[in-house]
């Protein structure tokens, strides 16, 4: 049975982002497993709109980085400067060490920027000046991109889509939800409370983690990971990460179902999102995700 707490979660989610119901289940258990979320989507549909509704039901600490062309890794990550009081250097944490990092427009930072992320999506923690920080627990990255505007914008590398466990798109809404935005029907920002504490959620994060896996399930898993890197139409297949993070999503969307167990249909909801952005395909003319479709079909019988 679902935590009611999670319940709540959910609803409050949904009264602010309308009928994307399976978008919002989908970043929340992202965050359960543990993992981050990447947001590619058309301007206005609503992706920082979910980044704060979720910042504020969690009460967590929260920061947006607004990426530009511009800005510096040590713009992201803090540094190390002389204090005249102290008369001593001292270290000024950047946004990076907050709970939920909202990172906006990601792709309109350099390259060198971009790479500042890496080592704190991973191992959550920044090595700076021969130290180890650890970033906050929990230690959440939304990151936001438009996918249709190419001037001025630096395209993510392999090495930083496979530290996003998920690539989601919520897509226009309906005709309903729309006409619910214009009778004022959204629930207000400025009015969501915290329903869920730091506890509760490092909880749930550890409860998600002994979800069980059968070994049917396992060697779906394994098999999946095997053709996609022994297929003639695919150059870069699953890495070890992302089937530990395809592991780890299912156990979270089994979770949020309150099941103890993952089932083939917790591989069926997660898989296109966790796998169709790390595929790098040869001249196929076919997208990750739709790749992502074939090898679900010829692996397991069934498609997404």
């Amino acid at each position: 049975m679902t935590d009611p707490a999670l319940t709540h979660l959910l609803k409050q989610l949904a009264s602010v982002v309308l009928d994307k119901d399976r978008a919002l289940r989908l970043v929340v258990a992202a965050l359960l497993g543990r993992g981050h979320v990447l947001l590619e989507d058309l301007p206005g549909v609503g992706k920082t709109t979910l980044a704060l509704a979720l910042a504020r039901s969690l009460g967590l600490d929260f920061v947006r980085v607004q990426m530009t062309s511009d800005l510096l890794p040590g713009d992201i990550l803090g540094a190390t400067v002389f204090d005249p009081n102290a008369r001593q250097f001292v270290f000024r944490p950047g946004p990076i060490f907050h709970s939920i990092v909202l990172v906006d427009e990601i792709n309109r930072a350099s390259p060198r920027s971009q790479s500042a992320l890496l080592e704190a999506m991973a191992e959550g923690q920044v090595s700076l000046d021969g130290e180890r920080r650890p970033l906050p627990d929990p230690f959440f990255v939304i990151a936001t991109q438009n996918p249709i505007e190419h001037l001025g914008v630096f395209p993510l590398p392999e090495s930083q889509l496979d530290r996003f466990s998920m690539v989601l798109s919520l897509g226009y809404p309906s005709a309903a939800a729309e006409a619910r935005l214009l009778q004022g029907e959204r629930a207000p920002l400025e009015t969501l409370e915290a329903v869920v504490e730091r506890e509760q959620l490092q909880t749930w994060q550890g409860e998600v983690g002994n979800v069980f896996l059968s070994a049917e399930i396992r060697q779906m898993l394994l098999l999946l990971a095997r053709r996609s890197r022994e297929d003639g139409r695919i150059r870069l297949g699953l890495s070890p990460r992302g089937l530990l993070s395809l592991r780890a999503m299912a156990q979270a969307w089994a979770f949020l179902a309150g099941r103890d167990f993952v089932q083939p249909e917790d591989l069926r909801v997660v898989t296109t999102p966790v796998l169709g952005h790390r595929l790098l395909l040869r001249e196929s003319g076919l997208s990750g995700a739709q790749m992502t479709a074939l090898l679900m079909q010829e692996c397991w019988g069934f498609g997404p």
